[in-house]
């Protein structure tokens, strides 16, 4: 398997970001074809690489925030998420809301998340994160 797997990765290349083959199709990785007409991913691979962003997430915000270690499950989930959906540059721009959690002070924090354009957008995920925020628990 070894022998056909460095084959493969010769003759296909390997692109860890999505490029136009010679026939136009959107590809992946050693020749993926992840277009409408193509493969595109299983579940199970779908779910890798979910696991993969959340652990990476986890792994930002943990190096980033003190005070996240701390959090209860259903306050690290939301934090995550928050993460997730932002990514860490954008997330770092809720100076407010950053330091009401890092105080303990959620319903504040809480509050802080939802004055911002990025509740508006994001409507229901914004309650239901908040909501975690705020109880503790999950919605």
């Amino acid at each position: 398997m070894d022998k056909l797997i460095e084959m493969l990765r010769r003759h296909e290349g390997v692109e860890h970001k999505v490029y136009l083959d010679t026939e136009g199709l959107e590809t992946i990785g050693v020749g993926r074809n992840i277009s409408a007409t193509g493969l595109g991913l299983s579940d199970d691979e779908v779910d890798y690489l979910l696991q993969n962003d959340i652990t990476r997430v986890e792994d930002e915000l943990d190096r980033t925030f003190p005070w996240f270690a701390d959090l209860n499950d259903a306050r690290r989930d939301a934090m995550i998420s928050l993460g997730f959906n932002l990514g860490l540059p954008r997330l770092l721009k809720f100076k407010n809301a950053l330091a009401s959690m890092s105080e303990g002070s959620f319903e504040e924090a809480a509050d802080h998340f939802l004055d911002s354009r990025w509740a508006t957008q994001v409507k229901g995920r914004a309650i239901e994160l908040t909501d975690m925020i705020r109880s503790g628990n999950y919605v």
